[in-house]
C-alpha cells in the first residue's frame, strides 16, 4: 500500500458537537497531521435546523482513498450517525475532500467515493478551515487545479463571513 495524504472535512450539530469532532482527531490518531480551529456555520441545503461546527483536518498514512473513507464512516457510526434527511442534523458527518499519493491527486467517479470531493469548491466550512491549516492548498476542480484562496475570494461575501471561527478542539 502506498501512502497517501488527504483532506477531510468534519462537522456536527446535534448532541455534543465539540466531542464529536473530537473523536474525529482521536479516531485517525497519529495519522494527523494538522486540524483547524473549529468553525461554527450555517446549515447548508436548506433544511431547518442548529448551526454546525465544523473542522478541516490534513491526515497522511498508509492508506488508500477507500480507507480513509471507511475510517470515516466507522466514526460516523460510533457517534450514532443516522442519515434520514439528506443534508440534515447529524451527530457527524466525515467527508473525504481529497486524496494525494506520489502520482498526485486520486481521482475517482466511483459512486461511492467520488474525488476530489465534487462540491468542496463551494463549501466555505470546508475551504476556510482548510486554508487556516494550509495556506498553500490547491484543489482539483472541473477547471484544473485551482489555489484554495482563490476558491475563497470566488464564493459569495455572505457564505465567506457565515464561517466564524469558534475556538480549538478540546483537548
Amino acid at each position: 500500500m502506498s501512502r497517501t495524504r488527504a483532506v477531510l472535512s468534519a462537522g456536527s450539530n446535534v448532541g455534543d458537537p465539540m466531542a464529536n469532532l473530537r473523536s474525529v482527531v482521536d479516531g485517525f490518531g497519529a495519522d494527523v497531521v494538522a486540524v483547524s480551529d473549529v468553525y461554527a456555520t450555517a446549515p447548508w441545503g436548506g433544511v431547518e435546523q442548529a448551526d454546525f461546527l465544523n473542522i478541516t483536518l490534513i491526515v497522511e498514512g498508509e492508506r488508500s482513498a477507500a480507507d480513509w473513507l471507511r475510517n470515516g464512516a466507522e466514526l460516523e457510526q460510533r457517534a450514532h450517525r443516522t442519515r434520514d434527511v439528506r443534508w440534515g442534523p447529524r451527530t457527524l458527518d466525515v467527508d473525504v475532500i481529497t486524496v494525494s499519493d506520489a502520482a498526485g491527486v486520486v481521482r475517482s467517479d466511483d459512486e461511492a467515493l467520488i474525488l476530489p470531493h465534487p462540491r468542496a469548491a463551494q463549501r466555505a466550512f470546508v475551504l476556510v478551515p482548510w486554508l487556516e491549516i494550509d495556506p498553500d492548498a490547491t484543489l482539483w476542480t472541473d477547471g484544473g487545479e485551482q489555489r484554495v484562496d482563490d476558491l475563497v475570494d470566488r464564493l459569495p461575501a455572505a457564505d465567506r463571513e457565515g464561517v466564524r471561527r469558534v475556538g480549538a478542539v478540546p483537548r
